[in-house]
């Protein structure tokens, strides 16, 4: 598998390494005045200084849940998701859109899930999977 590269607006560069960094545990990369890096499970993900960045509307609809559109985040295998979920639900400052759990339950493609937003109020999703097989199942 070959990384992405998503690069998206924040409010504060300073709060955005806290996040990244510190509550999600991102390597951080290269960086600027106007940008940082940061490694999201593999990924590149490149932080752009935007004061004026508006949090995504919670107006899409999976499985019956609201979920902001647009959203990113990372696809992991379940022991992974469920080491982020457990790091996530025992601080008492993440702001949740949706607390871990399991959607699609008994369906191919069945997955564990959670939503929530960065200081900016860009919303993440991660996804745990049992088998990378299951990502595209139908």
């Amino acid at each position: 598998m070959t990384p992405f590269h998503l690069a998206f607006p924040v409010r504060d560069l300073d709060e955005t390494r806290i996040f990244y960094g510190g509550v999600l545990g991102c390597a951080i990369g290269r960086s600027s005045a106007t940008w940082v890096d940061f490694d999201l499970f593999g990924h590149q993900m490149s932080a752009h200084l935007r004061p004026q960045a508006a949090p995504a509307p919670s107006d899409g609809k999976v499985d019956g849940i609201l979920v902001p559109i647009p959203h990113f985040g990372a696809v992991l295998l379940m022991d992974d998701w469920q080491r982020l979920a457990a790091r996530l639900e025992a601080r008492d400052d993440i702001d949740w859109l949706e607390r871990p759990m399991v959607r699609f339950k008994g369906e191919p493609g069945e997955q564990a899930t959670l939503f929530i937003r960065d200081p900016s109020g860009n919303a993440l999703e991660f996804k745990g999977f049992r088998s990378l097989e299951q990502v595209f199942a139908h």
